[in-house]
């Protein structure tokens, strides 16, 4: 690898990160602890800052008490960007491998034209919360602490939807940093799905990150969602820069 795509590879997941905060956070060596129960473990798992590790043994056992002094089995983010010691290590405290997911990349077109029926907004509004609830699933205090987390994004962000027929069709958020549209929470209405809508909502994010002075997109998508990963491919997304997994703490240890 060399340096210029190394940089390319933490300036995203860096971006990423700050798109999609956590309500509290913990540095723990080379490590930042994230804590937002019930939402994603991206949010509630410990991820790497750098790519060379300083002291890993003694970073895991600060995360862990991290975690367990909230009540919270461990949960570690291993992208591929960072040392493979990682695993080795976290293979003889008997963490179990779930999640793997793929970090997606694509230069956005400057030129892109507004769709008119998307809406977007600056903020989260009370009926886009409701609606991205819904579609979701979430319990009251799952979308409580989602609503936190998307509150607490402290970049320019573009909260967008396209509804059709009076109902929410498609949802996702955007948030730009450092040149780069990072995309969250991408989701269609399970009835609409497959007829187009989601690419033009994404259409039109793309270029209201375009006119914000975003030169790139990026997103960061399960490895098995195939929908997703086709939708992301035909939206020009087709750069795979690294893929990551999470390593869970076994219980009862």
């Amino acid at each position: 690898m060399s340096e210029l795509e190394s940089a390319l590879e933490w300036r995203v997941e860096r971006a990423l990160q700050l798109a999609w905060p956590a309500l509290e956070q913990q540095i723990c060596g080379d490590w930042l602890a994230r804590f937002a129960p019930g939402v994603s473990r991206r949010s509630n798992s410990a991820n790497p800052l750098r790519a060379h590790l300083r002291h890993v043994d003694a970073d895991i056992a600060a995360c862990e008490q991290a975690f367990h002094v909230r009540g919270q089995p461990a949960m570690f983010r291993v992208p591929a960007i960072v040392e493979t010691s990682v695993d080795e290590r976290l293979d003889r405290r008997n963490y179990q491998w779930e999640g793997e997911s793929v970090t997606l990349y694509g230069e956005l077109e400057a030129d892109a034209e507004r769709d008119a029926g998307v809406t977007i907004a600056s903020r989260p509004e009370p009926a886009w919360l409701a609606a991205m609830a819904e579609l979701q699933r979430r319990t009251p205090e799952q979308a409580a602490i989602y609503a936190g987390v998307v509150r607490a994004i402290a970049l320019s962000a573009g909260f967008v939807g396209l509804r059709e027929e009076g109902e929410w069709a498609a949802l996702a958020y955007g948030a730009v940093h450092d040149g780069l549209l990072c995309c969250e929470s991408v989701i269609a209405h399970p009835q609409k799905r497959g007829r187009g809508l989601a690419r033009r909502m994404m259409k039109a994010l793309f270029a209201w990150a375009a006119a914000r002075g975003a030169r790139a997109v990026c997103l960061q998508v399960a490895a098995d969602n195939g929908p997703g990963l086709a939708l992301y491919r035909n939206l020009g997304l087709k750069t795979v820069l690294y893929r990551y997994h999470y390593r869970r703490e076994a219980t009862g240890r």
